[in-house]
């Protein structure tokens, strides 16, 4: 079997239409406006009160499922890829094929929530962000990209939709959520362990590798979608990120990282409405 899969060639059927990150960020029904429009305090955390709540929770519900799907194939990948000894610790691999099983189960779970969310697959498009960052051809980097930054992130998504499931006297949503959550505070731990271990005497592949998930991190920050801020539809799950292996300092960083991408998306759409003013003035005067 072929190793190094590229990401062009995943298998998916019709259902499923793929696109960028960029442009899956621009849908309506998965953005969240983080400028506050002018108010002095806003609240954009997913909560039953708010108009598209349901809209919303569906789309993050639908990001989770591929999401699985995608975690499922890179740790499947990184067991075959890589010579067992010389490139990865057997035990290692024995680590990435019991993820292999929590991720098919969370598939299955998922495509049963999203039923009972009242939506299906396709609905919304697909991303594959997770998986080509589970293409590198170092185990290191990929255990930085998809285990630390990448699985740290459902840890996030895990505990804002076990706390919308809590609000909305929903207990399938919250019980599962909570399930899942265990699952990805695991193998976060696995992959922080883990890069610790393989990069004990190689401080350089440590910081290329903690570079690499800083990258992630911020791309998957787009817009301020998760961070420690109420305008914010993900909070930042601080207590789990610790459970997982992330130092206090670790979680600041990723913090910081999130604060700066709100603060750019607000400059842009402020910059936005103010060039749509311009032109609208300029046109009622007939300059």
């Amino acid at each position: 079997m072929r190793k190094y899969f590229p990401v062009e060639e995943l298998a998916r059927d019709e259902r499923f239409n793929k696109i960028t990150n960029r442009d899956r960020m621009r849908d309506a029904r998965t953005t969240f406006d983080t400028s506050n429009s002018g108010a002095t305090t806003r609240s954009n955390r997913l909560n039953p009160d708010r108009k598209d709540a349901s809209d919303a929770a569906r789309a993050l519900m639908h990001g989770i499922f591929v999401g699985e799907i995608q975690a499922l194939e890179g740790a499947g990948r990184t067991c075959w890829d890589f010579t067992t000894g010389d490139e990865a610790p057997f035990a290692l691999k024995l680590d990435m094929a019991r993820q292999c099983w929590d991720e098919a189960r969370h598939v299955e779970i998922s495509v049963k929530l999203a039923g009972w969310m009242g939506s299906e697959i396709g609905q919304y498009a697909e991303n594959t962000v997770l998986f080509e960052a589970a293409c590198s051809r170092d185990p290191v980097l990929r255990l930085a990209g998809v285990n630390r930054a990448l699985e740290g992130l459902a840890i996030d998504v895990f505990t804002t939709m076990r706390e919308f499931g809590e609000l909305a006297q929903d207990p399938y949503l919250e019980f599962c959520e909570d399930w899942m959550l265990a699952d990805e505070v695991t193998h976060v731990k696995m992959g922080s362990d883990w890069l610790r271990r393989i990069t004990e005497d190689d401080p350089e592949r440590r910081k290329k590798a903690l570079e690499f998930q800083s990258v992630v991190d911020k791309l998957f920050s787009y817009g301020g979608t998760r961070s420690d801020s109420h305008e914010s539809p993900i909070g930042l799950a601080r207590r789990f990120r610790e459970l997982a292996g992330f130092s206090s300092e670790e979680v600041d960083e990723i913090a910081e990282v999130s604060r700066q991408a709100m603060h750019e998306r607000k400059s842009a759409v402020q910059a936005a409405r103010q060039a749509v003013a311009e032109q609208f003035a300029g046109a009622s005067t007939g300059i």
